[in-house]
């Protein structure tokens, strides 16, 4: 996996699809890049998705939602007072989280090997979009095959192209690895993004500290071509 490119501008962003925080930095990454195309019409900057798990230890099945609660924060209402301050952010961002409609905290291996086979068929970031919506807004299981099918249509995948690899271990090792990667360069918690493998930034900013940091990553790039 190559993070960044020396000859265009590309944002690489380090996340799981289910970290509410990483949904509000997609958010908020959108707003930058709204602010980016006006400063700077003529460039397009790629973005690019990879993989971490927060919970690669649950089985493949996942477990329920109430027990994985119960186990990171103590219970299921202490968990609220946590993640009041998450939907607060999310309101702000234009999210509107429905966390009582989640029964299952799930495994991610197979959400992010189907992000990484519609990163190959270039819509990827429709793909983020469209798990994130279905898991924290409808509470989707995203364990289940036929769950994340539905998602890879909503995608613009084929279907039934969506179902056949997921039914094989493809890509499982190379995310994995990417997984592994990540943590070898020194990521904890995600979102993180890279921009241009030149400057880093982590957790869920403002979309106004995104632009700055993209403006010093363009200039650091501009500095290497000069």
């Amino acid at each position: 996996m190559r993070w960044g490119s020396v000859m265009s501008f590309q944002i690489d962003v380090i996340s799981d699809v289910v970290c509410p925080w990483c949904f509000i930095g997609k958010r908020n990454l959108e707003r930058a890049l709204e602010t980016w195309r006006e400063k700077h019409p003529d460039e397009t900057p790629v973005v690019r998705w990879h993989p971490f798990q927060l919970n690669p230890q649950l089985p493949a099945s996942g477990v329920l939602r109430k027990q994985y609660l119960e186990q990171k924060f103590g219970g299921p209402e202490r968990a609220k007072e946590i993640y009041a301050r998450v939907s607060a952010a999310g309101q702000r961002a234009g999210i509107d989280f429905a966390f009582d409609a989640i029964q299952v905290q799930p495994n991610t291996i197979d959400a992010h090997r189907l992000m990484h086979h519609a990163g190959e068929r270039g819509k990827q970031d429709a793909m983020a979009e469209a798990i994130f919506r279905r898991y924290f807004l409808e509470g989707a299981d995203l364990t289940d095959k036929e769950t994340l099918a539905d998602i890879a249509q909503q995608a613009d995948l084929d279907r039934q192209e969506s179902e056949a690899y997921l039914a094989t271990d493809a890509d499982r090792e190379l995310i994995e690895e990417q997984d592994r990667r990540a943590r070898a360069i020194g990521v904890e918690g995600v979102p993180f993004f890279i921009f241009n493998q030149r400057l880093a930034l982590s957790g869920a900013q403002p979309p106004e500290v995104i632009v700055e940091a993209m403006e010093k990553a363009r200039e650091e790039l501009a500095a290497t071509h000069q």
